[in-house]
Protein backbone atom coordinates (compact mmCIF):
# COMPACT_ATOMS: atom_id res chain seq x y z
CA UNK A 1 0.00 0.00 0.00
CA UNK A 2 1.18 3.75 -0.97
CA UNK A 3 1.93 5.67 1.81
CA UNK A 4 1.94 9.19 1.69
CA UNK A 5 2.62 11.91 4.59
CA UNK A 6 1.26 14.95 5.23
CA UNK A 7 3.16 17.63 7.02
CA UNK A 8 -0.06 19.38 8.87
CA UNK A 9 -3.81 18.62 9.14
CA UNK A 10 -5.81 19.00 6.33
CA UNK A 11 -7.57 22.13 5.97
CA UNK A 12 -11.94 20.77 5.82
CA UNK A 13 -12.57 23.27 4.04
CA UNK A 14 -11.24 22.53 0.40
CA UNK A 15 -12.14 18.99 0.56
CA UNK A 16 -15.58 19.91 1.18
CA UNK A 17 -15.49 22.39 -1.79
CA UNK A 18 -14.05 18.98 -3.86
CA UNK A 19 -16.89 16.88 -2.27
CA UNK A 20 -19.96 19.81 -3.22
CA UNK A 21 -18.13 19.55 -7.48
CA UNK A 22 -19.24 15.76 -7.39
CA UNK A 23 -22.61 17.53 -7.46
CA UNK A 24 -22.26 19.20 -10.67
CA UNK A 25 -23.36 16.06 -13.33
CA UNK A 26 -20.25 14.68 -14.81
CA UNK A 27 -17.30 15.92 -12.63
CA UNK A 28 -16.89 12.54 -11.35
CA UNK A 29 -14.80 11.93 -14.89
CA UNK A 30 -12.38 14.73 -14.11
CA UNK A 31 -9.32 13.79 -12.95
CA UNK A 32 -9.08 15.32 -9.72
CA UNK A 33 -12.45 14.90 -8.83
CA UNK A 34 -13.66 12.03 -6.81
CA UNK A 35 -17.12 9.89 -7.47
CA UNK A 36 -15.95 8.39 -10.87
CA UNK A 37 -16.22 4.41 -9.64
CA UNK A 38 -13.29 2.18 -10.43
CA UNK A 39 -11.36 0.44 -7.80
CA UNK A 40 -10.20 2.24 -3.81
CA UNK A 41 -7.08 3.53 -4.12
CA UNK A 42 -4.38 1.44 -2.53
CA UNK A 43 -3.42 4.65 -0.43
CA UNK A 44 -2.67 5.54 3.10
CA UNK A 45 -2.27 9.25 4.88
CA UNK A 46 -0.19 9.65 7.37
CA UNK A 47 -0.33 12.50 9.80
CA UNK A 48 2.63 12.84 12.75
CA UNK A 49 2.53 14.76 16.25
CA UNK A 50 -0.77 15.70 16.31
CA UNK A 51 -0.64 17.67 19.36
CA UNK A 52 -4.60 17.68 21.27
CA UNK A 53 -5.69 21.25 21.88
CA UNK A 54 -6.91 21.82 25.04
CA UNK A 55 -9.43 24.59 23.67
CA UNK A 56 -11.53 22.35 21.62
CA UNK A 57 -11.30 19.93 24.10
CA UNK A 58 -13.06 21.98 26.54
CA UNK A 59 -15.71 22.70 23.97
CA UNK A 60 -16.11 18.79 22.61
CA UNK A 61 -16.60 18.24 26.13
CA UNK A 62 -19.30 20.53 26.58
CA UNK A 63 -21.49 19.43 23.38
CA UNK A 64 -21.14 16.07 23.92
CA UNK A 65 -22.14 16.57 27.64
CA UNK A 66 -18.47 14.89 28.61
CA UNK A 67 -17.40 15.20 32.11
CA UNK A 68 -13.71 16.56 32.40
CA UNK A 69 -10.69 14.74 33.79
CA UNK A 70 -7.38 13.73 32.81
CA UNK A 71 -8.02 11.98 29.71
CA UNK A 72 -9.06 12.37 26.43
CA UNK A 73 -12.69 10.72 25.36
CA UNK A 74 -12.13 8.38 22.67
CA UNK A 75 -14.67 9.63 20.50
CA UNK A 76 -12.50 13.01 20.49
CA UNK A 77 -9.75 11.16 18.81
CA UNK A 78 -12.03 10.42 16.19
CA UNK A 79 -12.32 14.07 15.51
CA UNK A 80 -8.32 14.54 15.09
CA UNK A 81 -8.80 12.00 12.29
CA UNK A 82 -11.70 13.71 10.07
CA UNK A 83 -9.56 16.03 8.31
CA UNK A 84 -7.23 13.07 6.94
CA UNK A 85 -10.92 10.80 6.50
CA UNK A 86 -12.09 14.14 4.36
CA UNK A 87 -8.23 14.48 2.55
CA UNK A 88 -8.70 10.52 1.90
CA UNK A 89 -12.55 10.89 0.26
CA UNK A 90 -11.12 14.29 -1.79
CA UNK A 91 -8.41 11.99 -3.42
CA UNK A 92 -9.40 11.98 -7.32
CA UNK A 93 -9.36 8.19 -7.08
CA UNK A 94 -11.25 7.54 -4.44
CA UNK A 95 -14.47 5.93 -6.55
CA UNK A 96 -17.08 7.76 -4.28
CA UNK A 97 -18.67 10.95 -3.90
CA UNK A 98 -18.50 11.87 -0.16
CA UNK A 99 -21.94 13.59 -0.27
CA UNK A 100 -24.53 10.80 -0.20
CA UNK A 101 -22.21 8.54 2.05
CA UNK A 102 -24.17 7.24 5.03
CA UNK A 103 -22.20 6.27 7.98
CA UNK A 104 -24.34 3.10 9.25
CA UNK A 105 -21.44 1.70 11.67
CA UNK A 106 -18.61 2.55 13.83
CA UNK A 107 -16.20 0.68 16.00
CA UNK A 108 -13.50 2.18 18.42
CA UNK A 109 -10.99 0.83 20.59
CA UNK A 110 -9.17 2.61 23.03
CA UNK A 111 -5.74 0.07 23.72
CA UNK A 112 -4.89 2.70 26.47
CA UNK A 113 -6.02 6.09 27.95
CA UNK A 114 -5.12 9.35 25.54
CA UNK A 115 -4.20 12.30 27.60
CA UNK A 116 -3.49 16.19 26.80
CA UNK A 117 -0.19 16.02 26.50
CA UNK A 118 0.25 12.94 23.86
CA UNK A 119 0.97 13.24 20.57
CA UNK A 120 -0.59 11.18 18.16
CA UNK A 121 0.53 9.65 14.69
CA UNK A 122 -2.34 8.91 12.43
CA UNK A 123 -2.44 6.78 9.77
CA UNK A 124 -5.93 6.45 7.85
CA UNK A 125 -6.67 3.98 4.93
CA UNK A 126 -9.86 2.87 3.26
CA UNK A 127 -10.95 -0.56 2.51
CA UNK A 128 -12.16 -2.76 -0.44
CA UNK A 129 -16.28 -1.97 -1.07
CA UNK A 130 -18.06 -5.07 -0.15
CA UNK A 131 -21.61 -5.93 -1.43
CA UNK A 132 -24.58 -4.89 0.48
CA UNK A 133 -28.38 -5.38 0.16
CA UNK A 134 -28.37 -1.66 -0.54
CA UNK A 135 -25.55 -1.15 -2.45
CA UNK A 136 -21.84 -1.18 -1.28
CA UNK A 137 -20.19 -0.93 2.13
CA UNK A 138 -16.37 0.11 2.67
CA UNK A 139 -14.76 1.00 6.07
CA UNK A 140 -12.06 4.10 6.87
CA UNK A 141 -9.31 2.48 9.10
CA UNK A 142 -8.05 4.56 11.29
CA UNK A 143 -4.89 4.19 13.81
CA UNK A 144 -3.55 6.49 16.06
CA UNK A 145 0.62 5.53 17.85
CA UNK A 146 1.77 7.59 20.89
CA UNK A 147 5.95 7.06 20.96
CA UNK A 148 5.40 4.08 18.85
CA UNK A 149 2.40 2.79 20.59
CA UNK A 150 -0.59 1.53 19.12
CA UNK A 151 -3.30 3.42 21.56
CA UNK A 152 -6.43 3.85 19.36
CA UNK A 153 -8.42 1.94 16.22
CA UNK A 154 -11.64 2.83 14.86
CA UNK A 155 -13.36 1.04 11.92
CA UNK A 156 -16.38 3.77 9.89
CA UNK A 157 -18.44 1.62 7.63
CA UNK A 158 -19.73 3.67 5.39
CA UNK A 159 -22.98 2.86 2.63
CA UNK A 160 -22.72 4.02 -0.97
CA UNK A 161 -26.63 3.24 -1.89
CA UNK A 162 -27.18 1.79 -5.44
CA UNK A 163 -28.39 -1.40 -6.98
CA UNK A 164 -29.47 -4.15 -4.12
CA UNK A 165 -26.50 -6.78 -3.92
CA UNK A 166 -27.73 -10.27 -3.87
CA UNK A 167 -28.45 -10.98 -0.30
CA UNK A 168 -27.14 -14.08 1.68
CA UNK A 169 -29.70 -16.62 2.56
CA UNK A 170 -28.70 -16.92 6.06
CA UNK A 171 -28.74 -13.20 6.83
CA UNK A 172 -30.92 -11.34 8.38
CA UNK A 173 -33.54 -8.74 7.26
CA UNK A 174 -30.81 -6.04 7.13
CA UNK A 175 -28.44 -8.08 5.42
CA UNK A 176 -25.98 -8.86 7.91
CA UNK A 177 -25.79 -12.72 8.93
CA UNK A 178 -26.89 -12.57 13.09
CA UNK A 179 -24.07 -13.50 15.57
CA UNK A 180 -24.69 -16.16 18.41
CA UNK A 181 -25.90 -14.54 21.62
CA UNK A 182 -23.10 -14.17 23.53
CA UNK A 183 -22.65 -16.10 27.22
CA UNK A 184 -23.31 -12.50 28.81
CA UNK A 185 -27.19 -12.18 28.04
CA UNK A 186 -27.65 -15.35 29.85
CA UNK A 187 -26.04 -13.36 32.82
CA UNK A 188 -28.61 -11.21 35.12
CA UNK A 189 -29.01 -7.67 33.48
CA UNK A 190 -28.43 -4.47 35.38
CA UNK A 191 -29.54 -1.19 34.29
CA UNK A 192 -26.92 1.33 34.57
CA UNK A 193 -28.71 4.15 32.85
CA UNK A 194 -31.89 5.74 31.73
CA UNK A 195 -32.72 9.57 30.82
CA UNK A 196 -34.53 11.68 28.69
CA UNK A 197 -32.39 13.68 26.39
CA UNK A 198 -33.97 17.34 24.59
CA UNK A 199 -31.65 18.12 21.81
CA UNK A 200 -31.94 21.55 20.83
CA UNK A 201 -31.62 23.23 17.26
CA UNK A 202 -27.94 24.40 17.38
CA UNK A 203 -26.25 21.02 18.52
CA UNK A 204 -25.39 20.14 14.57
CA UNK A 205 -23.67 23.34 14.43
CA UNK A 206 -22.52 23.39 17.79
CA UNK A 207 -20.69 20.10 17.30
CA UNK A 208 -19.80 21.11 13.25
CA UNK A 209 -17.85 23.85 15.16
CA UNK A 210 -15.56 21.54 17.46
CA UNK A 211 -15.25 18.99 14.76
CA UNK A 212 -14.88 20.27 11.40
CA UNK A 213 -17.58 17.79 10.26
CA UNK A 214 -20.08 20.40 8.10
CA UNK A 215 -21.97 18.62 6.27
CA UNK A 216 -24.74 20.18 5.50
CA UNK A 217 -27.78 17.63 6.43
CA UNK A 218 -26.56 19.00 10.24
CA UNK A 219 -25.93 22.30 9.68
CA UNK A 220 -29.66 23.97 9.20
CA UNK A 221 -33.19 23.02 8.24
CA UNK A 222 -33.22 24.07 4.76
CA UNK A 223 -29.90 22.79 3.66
CA UNK A 224 -31.03 19.20 5.48
CA UNK A 225 -34.27 19.66 2.99
CA UNK A 226 -31.87 19.95 0.32
CA UNK A 227 -30.78 16.59 0.81
CA UNK A 228 -34.35 15.27 1.47
CA UNK A 229 -34.40 15.89 5.22
CA UNK A 230 -37.49 17.07 7.21
CA UNK A 231 -34.74 19.08 9.33
CA UNK A 232 -31.22 19.07 10.29
CA UNK A 233 -30.36 15.82 11.76
CA UNK A 234 -27.39 15.06 14.21
CA UNK A 235 -24.32 13.94 13.81
CA UNK A 236 -23.82 10.37 14.43
CA UNK A 237 -20.77 10.62 16.12
CA UNK A 238 -22.22 13.22 18.55
CA UNK A 239 -25.24 10.78 19.23
CA UNK A 240 -22.22 8.24 20.28
CA UNK A 241 -20.01 10.50 21.95
CA UNK A 242 -23.11 11.85 24.14
CA UNK A 243 -24.12 8.11 24.59
CA UNK A 244 -20.64 7.46 26.27
CA UNK A 245 -20.62 10.64 27.51
CA UNK A 246 -23.56 9.41 30.09
CA UNK A 247 -21.29 6.02 30.41
CA UNK A 248 -18.12 8.21 31.48
CA UNK A 249 -17.94 6.92 34.93
CA UNK A 250 -17.94 3.12 34.01
CA UNK A 251 -15.87 3.34 31.24
CA UNK A 252 -12.35 1.14 31.98
CA UNK A 253 -9.34 2.18 30.18
CA UNK A 254 -9.11 -0.07 27.66
CA UNK A 255 -12.32 -0.75 26.32
CA UNK A 256 -14.22 -1.50 22.44
CA UNK A 257 -17.18 0.53 21.68
CA UNK A 258 -19.35 -0.61 18.61
CA UNK A 259 -22.40 1.12 17.22
CA UNK A 260 -24.55 0.94 14.52
CA UNK A 261 -26.74 4.02 13.48
CA UNK A 262 -30.50 3.48 12.78
CA UNK A 263 -32.89 6.83 11.99
CA UNK A 264 -31.71 9.84 12.19
CA UNK A 265 -32.18 12.34 15.84
CA UNK A 266 -34.36 15.29 14.32
CA UNK A 267 -33.20 18.66 15.81
CA UNK A 268 -34.69 19.94 17.84
CA UNK A 269 -35.81 16.43 19.42
CA UNK A 270 -35.93 14.35 22.58
CA UNK A 271 -34.63 11.32 22.87
CA UNK A 272 -34.48 8.41 25.17
CA UNK A 273 -30.65 6.88 26.26
CA UNK A 274 -30.91 3.54 27.97
CA UNK A 275 -28.09 1.28 29.11
CA UNK A 276 -27.68 -2.52 30.91
CA UNK A 277 -25.05 -4.47 31.77
CA UNK A 278 -24.81 -8.38 31.73
CA UNK A 279 -21.92 -9.67 32.55
CA UNK A 280 -19.29 -7.87 30.85
CA UNK A 281 -20.67 -6.00 28.42
CA UNK A 282 -22.88 -2.83 28.43
CA UNK A 283 -25.37 -2.57 25.83
CA UNK A 284 -26.83 0.49 25.35
CA UNK A 285 -29.61 2.30 22.58
CA UNK A 286 -30.74 5.76 22.00
CA UNK A 287 -34.46 5.94 20.64
CA UNK A 288 -37.27 8.33 20.37
CA UNK A 289 -39.62 9.74 23.16
CA UNK A 290 -41.71 6.95 22.58
CA UNK A 291 -39.60 4.01 21.74
CA UNK A 292 -41.16 3.54 18.53
CA UNK A 293 -37.89 4.67 16.53
CA UNK A 294 -34.32 3.91 17.02
CA UNK A 295 -31.49 5.98 16.72
CA UNK A 296 -28.33 4.09 17.79
CA UNK A 297 -27.68 0.72 19.05
CA UNK A 298 -24.53 -0.26 20.29
CA UNK A 299 -21.96 -2.30 22.97
CA UNK A 300 -19.30 -2.01 25.19
CA UNK A 301 -16.74 -4.65 25.37
CA UNK A 302 -14.39 -4.19 28.23
CA UNK A 303 -11.88 -6.90 27.39
CA UNK A 304 -11.52 -6.13 23.90
CA UNK A 305 -11.17 -8.51 21.38
CA UNK A 306 -7.59 -9.32 19.90
CA UNK A 307 -6.76 -7.33 16.58
CA UNK A 308 -3.61 -7.00 14.22
CA UNK A 309 -2.95 -3.59 15.19
CA UNK A 310 0.11 -3.72 16.78
CA UNK A 311 1.51 -2.07 13.80
CA UNK A 312 0.16 0.81 11.91
CA UNK A 313 0.85 -1.05 8.59
CA UNK A 314 -1.96 -3.74 8.95
CA UNK A 315 -5.97 -3.14 9.12
CA UNK A 316 -8.13 -4.55 12.35
CA UNK A 317 -8.90 -8.41 12.04
CA UNK A 318 -12.44 -7.64 13.75
CA UNK A 319 -14.66 -6.48 10.87
CA UNK A 320 -18.21 -4.90 11.90
CA UNK A 321 -21.57 -6.01 10.41
CA UNK A 322 -22.80 -3.74 7.94
CA UNK A 323 -26.19 -2.90 8.38
CA UNK A 324 -28.14 -0.09 7.36
CA UNK A 325 -28.84 3.23 9.05
CA UNK A 326 -29.20 7.17 7.99
CA UNK A 327 -27.24 9.56 10.21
Amino acid sequence: MATRELTGSPSVLPTYLRAAATLIPGAGRLPAIPGGGGDMPDLALVLREVAIDPDQLARYRAVCQWPGGDTVPAPFVHVLAFGLHMALMADGRFPFAAIGLVHVENEIEQVRPVTVGDRLTFRVHATTPEPHPRGRTFAIVTTAHCDGELVFSERSTMLRRGSAAAQSPSAGPGGSVPADKPAATRAATKEVARETWRVPDDVGRRYASVSGDRNPIHMHPLTAKAFGFPRAIAHGMWTKARCLGALAGDLPDQYTVAVTFRKPLLLPGEADFQADRRGGVTTFALTDAGGAHVHLTGEVHGAPPKKTTASPSKRPATKPQTAEAKT
